[in-house]
């Protein structure tokens, strides 16, 4: 029998109350493995852990932190094919995507050391004579991270790498439906040297789990990745606690592509399908909403039907596959009722939608196309986070921007076209926090900041140098030498 994977807290492996079973999207008679649940006093005790840690770890040196972080990168990169595997068998991710994801996560952990010999301050002269002025950078404190299982190693790393370069202890709330990865990487963490109660691992539900780390006083701050609704509670929570927390929220988008008729069609084809379907269409930076002009529309929807035809949709671990399994069942049901949403509206479902068969028992579902639609349609307008994209056509580039821009989510976006003038038009116009020409909204380097507008973000960017405006908080020190 396999044994249960514990959860992390104090420097110490401990059972949990409770246990979750990981399972295989590709085969769902597959068990990826079971991991301990953790309730409110495991949790509160790791959030004393990781209060009685940070003193010590806000005082470390940057060189401390550097060789932590940078060992944590060096196992990750070393075993990313191993690790890849695991991300690939528990998420649905093609196996090629889960090495890349693996990858990305340690080099985001290379960054963030670099990162720990860079945060200087800033001195400067006061307006009063004789005055020196100084402003540095301090943690905050102890973080509850609470991740999706979306992106379960990299997005649990753009958050547990920036809190530790600057000081900050950490409670590590990983997806309950997807724990596998972020278990593997709470390891690889442990062996880099951290002190005790540092990091903590604490899998288990968000009605448990998460509100413990909401409802804490001694819980500084709340980084969230998920769903638009449960942000919402989370920024009610933070603002409502006694002391007020601060919060980061990415909570989704509802990307639109603009294909206008200048565009190269191979290159439209390409971006469109990448950044629609690709992951299984399950990331928040997903071009779900394709927006073509008139000129180009018949025969874009026509070549991207035919690229959809030639994928390959099976298990996430054989070679020479294109898309994955859905999530789960849950997320498969709710691809469903969209696509049937979308047909009712009177969207026309030109290509795909069906549910698929394969060697093993899996949420397979073919990528879905939908023509004819508008940006009035719930199939426009609400994210359904699956391999589902709809084309709204449009008259021009102005009425494409208009609709572009016509959305609550302000996270991506993306323009083909080989104008130079509608390329910086469309990058000084558009209403969200990353544009994207001639490529697919879904894909943003490890060193630069991530984040949107609107519904999508609130709060500071993650990713980069920027991050440090969420994990650190600014002090001005005045200084008279007498």
């Amino acid at each position: 029998m396999t044994a249960i994977l514990k959860n992390f807290i104090g420097g110490e492996w401990v059972d949990g109350s409770g246990v979750t079973r990981n399972i295989n999207p590709s085969n769902t008679n597959d068990v990826v493995g079971e991991y301990a649940k953790a309730d409110k006093a495991q949790t509160e005790k790791a959030i004393a852990a990781a209060k009685a840690a940070f003193p010590a770890w806000a005082q470390s040196t940057p060189q401390v932190r550097y060789d932590a972080l940078n060992k944590i990168s060096l196992e990750i990169l070393a075993r990313k094919e191993e690790l890849g595997r695991l991300l690939a068998r528990e998420e649905g991710k093609t196996l090629p995507e889960g090495i890349g994801e693996v990858a990305r996560a340690g080099q985001i952990f290379a960054f963030f050391a670099g990162e720990a010999l860079r945060l200087i301050g800033e001195k400067g002269a006061s307006v009063r004579p004789g005055l020196d002025v100084e402003l540095t950078r301090e943690p905050v404190g102890v973080v509850g991270m609470i991740t999706p299982w979306n992106f379960p190693i990299a997005i649990p790393a753009w958050k547990i790498a920036p809190a530790l370069c600057y000081g900050n202890t950490v409670v590590f709330k990983p997806a309950e439906l997807v724990p596998g990865s972020g278990h593997a990487l709470a390891e690889i963490i442990t062996r880099s040297g951290i002190p005790a109660g540092v990091f903590n691992l604490v899998v288990g539900s968000g009605s448990v789990v998460g509100q413990t780390l909401l409802d804490h006083p001694d819980v500084a701050a709340i980084s969230f990745t998920g769903s638009v609704q449960t942000g919402r509670k989370i920024a009610q929570a933070c603002v409502l606690s006694n002391p007020m927390k601060k919060f980061q929220l990415e909570m989704g988008g509802k990307n639109p592509l603009v294909v206008l008729d200048d565009a190269d069609l191979k290159t439209a084809v390409e971006v469109a399908v990448n950044g629609a379907y690709f992951s299984t269409g399950q990331r928040c930076t997903a071009s779900s909403r394709l927006i073509v002009t008139e000129g180009i529309h018949d025969r874009f929807v026509a070549a991207v039907a035919e690229r959809l035809n030639g994928l390959s949709v099976d298990d996430a671990l054989k070679a020479g596959v294109h898309i994955g399994p859905v999530v789960d069942q849950s997320q498969l049901d709710q691809d469903l009722r969209y696509i049937k949403i979308g047909q009712d509206e009177g969207a026309k479902l030109s290509f795909g939608g069906e549910l698929l068969k394969r060697e093993n028992p899996g949420h397979y579902l073919q990528p879905a196309l939908f023509t004819e639609a508008n940006n009035n349609m719930r199939i426009a307008r609400e994210e359904i986070f699956g391999p589902v994209a709809a084309v709204i056509r449009a008259k021009n580039y102005e009425e494409a921007l208009a609709i572009s821009n016509d959305t609550e989510f302000g996270l991506a976006s993306g323009i083909c076209t080989t104008s130079l003038k509608y390329a910086s038009h469309y990058k000084r116009n558009s209403e969200s926090g990353m544009v994207m020409v001639n490529l697919p909204t879904a894909g943003v380097d490890y060193h630069v900041p991530f984040g949107g507008r609107k519904g999508s973000s609130y709060g500071a960017r993650e990713q980069g140098s920027y991050a440090r405006e969420f994990y650190t908080t600014v002090k001005t020190a005045y200084t008279f030498p007498g």
